[in-house]
């Protein structure tokens, strides 16, 4: 099997040794080489034809996203940044996702050896996901985004919510939406948001997004959206026409008192790696809502999500999914629909239409 050409843009050069040793002890990837700013990458480019780039954001002689902007539209590629957790940071780096970075890499500002270490399992995930996704360059609708590297660690879903036997009748009828997406869904969820009206019931998101990016995420939501987008807060009664984001660093569950929707935030243990989880949200969904829920699953790199989906389905709710040709991967989408969990496969641009019809 052939190797991915990969080539290390960073100004830092204990960072491009400690990204050099760890994706060269993977079967799949080959470390063609390195560079300290971007003049040195574009002629490396040239020479070496890498087929994914990690590139840093504060660089000497000319930014990131200056470099980003140019190698899209010359010789676009897939690009996974190098990011720090900073609010400034989760700026630049949706700026980045936004312009046709695929995923992104946090950067740790302390004890970076064994910070990345911890994280090198994901960190060749990425790079692998990159190598396969979709390359859609568009500076103006652009379809990219990202996903935060997790420790390795999987525990199961049942470590934050138990299975239990599902009563698909509820008298309740209004209807709730829940939306997972990951690698590709920052963009994906505001090109979706942006379709549905003011009217359009509740939808509560899980996105594999750090703490430090929730607010500039939940910001960028709520100036395309005709729905009024917040981060959601334990307790907080759910209401029709809002968009409910989960915090990067909790998991995100839907509890009903009555005839009333609320949040519930977890600080658990991370589910799939990740944390807030999809599997967390949709098995809540199924358990809460059952035939009155519309899933709703985005483009993203792994399964987080897949098999609640279907728990989802099985309590009666109806799903959709982003089809393989509009998401940047093909990963938990994919793993739902072979989890049989899925009513609707659409692209993405139909998927809006879609939920508002079946909402009303």
């Amino acid at each position: 099997m052939k190797k991915i050409r990969l080539l290390i843009v960073d100004d830092s050069a204990l960072i491009r040794t400690m990204l050099t040793k760890i994706f060269d002890a993977s079967e799949d990837i080959e470390v063609v080489g390195t560079a300290a700013d971007p003049i040195i990458a574009r002629e490396k480019i040239k020479k070496l034809h890498p087929d994914v780039l990690t590139l840093d954001i504060e660089m000497p002689r000319m930014d990131g996203l200056t470099f980003l902007r140019n190698l899209m539209r010359l010789r676009p590629m897939p690009v996974v940044m190098i990011s720090t957790l900073t609010e400034k940071g989760a700026e630049v780096t949706l700026e980045a996702l936004k312009i046709g970075a695929i995923d992104f890499i946090a950067k740790p500002k302390v004890d970076v050896s064994n910070t990345l270490q911890a994280y090198a399992d994901d960190l060749v995930e990425k790079v692998k996901a990159a190598a396969a996704a979709n390359i859609q360059p568009d500076v103006h609708t652009p379809k990219r985004s990202a996903a935060i590297a997790q420790p390795s660690k999987s525990i199961s879903v049942d470590s934050i919510i138990q299975p239990a036997i599902v009563n698909t009748r509820f008298a309740k009828t209004e209807k709730i939406i829940a939306l997972g997406s990951s690698t590709g869904g920052t963009e994906a969820v505001k090109e979706l948001v942006k379709g549905l009206p003011a009217t359009t019931p509740a939808i509560l998101i899980s996105q594999h997004l750090p703490a430090a990016f929730s607010a500039s995420f939940v910001k960028h939501v709520d100036e395309v959206a005709k729905m009024h987008a917040l981060i959601a807060e334990d307790g907080q009664e759910i209401v029709a026409g809002n968009i409910y984001i989960s915090p990067g660093d909790r998991h995100i569950l839907l509890k009903r008192q009555g005839n009333k929707y609320f949040c519930k935030l977890s600080d658990g243990p991370l589910v799939n790696r990740h944390k807030p989880s999809v599997e967390v949200m949709f098995r809540s969904f199924a358990q809460v809502a059952g035939s009155n829920a519309l899933g709703v699953m985005l483009t993203g790199m792994g399964a987080d999500g897949a098999v609640a989906m279907k728990e989802m389905f099985d309590a009666g709710s109806i799903n959709l999914i982003q089809d393989e040709e509009s998401s940047v991967v093909w990963g938990m989408p994919g793993a739902a629909f072979r989890e049989g969990a899925a009513h609707y496969v659409l692209p993405l641009d139909k998927i809006a239409a879609q939920i508002t019809q079946l909402a009303k």
